[in-house]
């Protein structure tokens, strides 16, 4: 029978979900009003409410982002990158397999955003020059990455958490490489799917060619000023040929006041009159030399102006970097044109192309800008904490001379963990300092790396599984689990708490599908009287392996508006992969970490 602190949590628990679902708040923001509602109806004290601050979990979670950025910042991962992907010839078989191979192997030693990050504006240089669509090659990225991380205890936050859980249970938590039986085996599993079935299920949705082909899904739209010494003045759009020369499109022209022109094929063209060009983003770029266009300025910024000869202008595609302080900002709050001197053409914001009023448009996570500027402003880009080029990296623009040290760094660090001998959390902690002072990475660097809206996450959703565990709620949900399923064996159950975490990390992230399910996933296992460990390494492969949709974890969204993929891609793709890993769980799993 449910009693009052039963029901107080589920309230909370649900909630919380709802939240998490509707993204009517930042999942930070909800978290902390997890934390001060267990606070306010006693279900934790406030010591136990504050204690995910002062976790170990979240302590190692933030340390492996400081490591991660002194990997990327040092040029180890490019560097490593760079070497694969030379391997990858004219195959695209042989660049799927490289790519997931080695975005795999990364994940298991730094965050997987981190690791997508590095590899995709190589990916899609490669990509662009084999002919191959970027949507072939970016979700196998992504997926891979995923896959990847279950293969070390700090390969995915959940990892982490799940062996805090663990200790706090009473049940013998897992080591260091104690994931790379299950996460190996998931690795080998998704790269053999995509190779044999998955790439037959891609979309073949961005077009190859040149530069604006490969990064274009749909023809842009842009408006352009007619200037003072341009030579489309005095002439009708039928003589300037215009639409023959550059095929585009002109959907109307306006006047200094907004009033658009009523009778276009007419129309004498005047300085200050606006044309709307419908086109290949190098086709508006090309029409827009050869007739002295100018841009609109629709925000209030310093005009921007090119420098020396049009033709070292460059015309390429930026995404916002992890944890870039621009999301949830326009362009005219950043100061684009002032702070990078490019020039915005469009921006794809949640797979819409948008031309109009862009200095308003408030900046998601997975946008990206197609921006024209001179080349050097690109190379500027790459150790840039907000924005990304996709485009190839030049390695030797990075902090090269500290790659030894970050390198000898991450060895160290792993060697000590593998032995078991240090906890994890203070030996973390020691590498991401031992980073700071070997200057391989600055301290403001390293607090610029840290994702705090994951660390506030985590923190404020750990008292929830505090409060599931003393007031019985997790044991409760574990019994209604049990007596649903335990009639059809162990094995069915275990399939049926990996489906359900499974379904919840789709909705919420994997930190927080974590710390709800792991609590009922080692009650299961008590009810049923078996070893909790399969039950808790299936939990966590399951939250860790968000394949349905691009809002199931950061990766997939990061690629889906580079990629142009539709959500329903995930899914086609995904549900196979799904039903490999439970595949995996009810048959493999249970060798490797037996039930009794």
């Amino acid at each position: 029978m449910l009693e009052l602190d039963n029901i107080l949590v589920l309230l909370i628990l649900i909630g919380a979900v709802v939240l998490f679902v509707t993204e009517k708040l930042r999942v930070d923001v909800v978290a902390m009003l997890v934390l001060l509602a267990l606070v306010a109806t006693g279900l934790v004290s406030v010591q136990e409410a504050l204690s995910g601050f002062a976790s170990p979990a979240v302590v190692t979670v933030w340390a492996v982002f400081i490591i991660s950025a002194g990997l990327s910042i040092s040029g180890v991962a490019d560097s490593i990158a760079q070497a694969m992907l030379k391997l990858v010839g004219q195959s695209e078989r042989r660049l799927l397999l490289l790519l997931m191979l080695m975005v795999g192997l990364m994940s298991a030693f730094m965050n997987n955003i981190g690791a997508v990050a590095i590899l995709m504006p190589a990916v899609i240089s490669i990509g662009r020059k084999l002919q191959i669509p970027t949507s072939r090659l970016l979700m196998p990225l992504a997926f891979a990455a995923l896959l990847g991380g279950n293969m070390t205890l700090i390969g995915t936050p959940p990892n982490i958490l799940a062996t805090d859980i663990m200790a706090t249970y009473g049940v013998e938590p897992f080591g260091f490489f104690d994931f790379l039986p299950t996460g190996l085996l998931a690795l080998a599993i998704g790269i053999a799917y995509m190779m044999l079935v998955g790439r037959f299920l891609l979309p073949d949705r961005t077009p190859v060619g040149d530069l604006s082909r490969q990064y274009r899904v749909r023809d842009f739209l842009t408006e352009l000023r007619i200037g003072e010494r341009s030579s489309l003045l005095g002439q009708t759009l039928s003589e300037t040929g215009i639409g023959e020369n550059f095929d585009l499109n002109v959907l109307y022209v306006r006047h200094q006041n907004k009033v658009l022109v009523s009778a276009l094929e007419s129309y004498q063209l005047a300085h200050g009159d606006v044309l709307l060009l419908e086109g290949a983003p190098q086709d508006i770029v090309n029409a827009r030399r050869r007739y002295r266009l100018q841009d609109v300025d629709d925000w209030t910024a310093v005009q921007w102006r090119p420098e020396g000869d049009a033709d070292e202008f460059h015309l390429a595609e930026v995404t916002l970097a992890p944890n870039s302080r621009f999301e949830n900002k326009s362009l005219k709050e950043i100061g684009f044109r002032k702070h990078y001197s490019l020039s915005v053409l469009a921006i794809r914001h949640k797979g819409q192309e948008h031309v109009a009023s862009l200095g308003d448009l408030s900046l998601q996570f997975g946008d990206s800008l197609l921006v024209q500027g001179p080349s050097e402003k690109f190379d500027q880009l790459l150790n840039d904490p907000d924005l990304m080029a996709l485009e190839s990296p030049k390695v030797e623009l990075r902090r090269t001379r500290k790659a030894r040290s970050a390198l000898a760094i991450l060895l160290v660090v792993v060697v000590l963990a593998a032995t078991g001998l240090f906890p994890i959390a203070p030996l973390m902690l020691a590498g991401a300092m031992a980073m700071v002072v070997t200057q391989v990475i600055s301290m403001e660097e390293a607090y610029r790396a840290i994702d705090w809206k994951a660390v506030f996450l985590i923190a404020g959703m750990l008292p929830l599984g505090i409060a599931m565990e003393t007031s019985g709620t997790a044991q409760l949900l574990a019994e209604q689990v049990v007596r649903w399923t335990g009639s059809w064996g162990v094995i069915v159950v275990l399939a049926c708490v990996f489906i359900m975490t499974a379904l919840l990390t789709e909705v919420v992230s994997n930190a927080a599908a974590t710390v709800l399910m792991v609590p009922i996933a080692i009650d299961v296992a008590f009810s049923l009287a078996v070893n909790a460990q399969p039950f808790v390494m299936a939990t966590v492969l399951a939250a860790s392996t968000s394949f349905l949709t691009p809002v199931g974890h950061q990766v997939n969204v990061l690629v889906f508006g580079v990629g142009g993929y539709k959500f329903s891609d995930y899914g086609r793709l995904g549900v196979g992969l799904n039903l490999l890993m439970l595949l995996l769980v009810v048959t493999v799993l249970p060798l490797i970490w037996p039930l009794y």
